[in-house]
């Protein structure tokens, strides 16, 4: 299970060191993606089918919302493989796309991780933080699994 927050930088060559934590639960090969709220979706290559079958479970046809959602996720996705200290090169794209310069948070969720800029995130934790009550709540309205 993937989880904890960890910090760490990126290089002028955008590699990022995964942290040992979440590199052990990963596998030997990631999948990296644009995700969503501006940040990387961080997956083992075992994880992402089953990330994707929750994504499209409820969407029985090839609608115009399953098309841009695989257009968003899947046209985006990278399968990385750490180097022998566990770096991964974030591709161009989606370093641009997370606005990813400097300081990078890595958030272990269970199944997956997200790749956040430090800056974003911390302003995306603060939103968090003050709603926590009001999202717990709409979650037990909603009364099915997180995803």
């Amino acid at each position: 299970m993937l989880i904890g927050q960890y910090e760490t930088k990126i290089s002028p060559k955008r590699r990022i060191a995964v942290p040992n934590k979440l590199r052990r639960n990963l596998g030997k090969k990631f999948i990296i993606a644009r995700w969503y709220e501006g940040c990387l979706v961080l997956v083992g290559e075992d994880g992402w089918e089953k990330l994707m079958g929750r994504l499209t479970a409820n969407m029985g046809h090839v609608t115009q919302t399953v098309r841009d959602t695989d257009r968003f996720i899947l046209g985006s996705a990278f399968e990385v493989t750490p180097d022998p200290q566990g770096r991964v090169v974030i591709p161009e794209i989606l370093s641009k796309y997370a606005h990813i310069k400097n300081d990078v948070i890595f958030l272990g969720l269970g199944d997956r991780a997200e790749i956040w800029d430090k800056t974003l995130w911390r302003k995306r934790e603060e939103h968090v933080t003050a709603n926590s009550v009001k999202l717990m709540e709409e979650m037990a309205k909603e009364d099915r699994p997180r995803g």
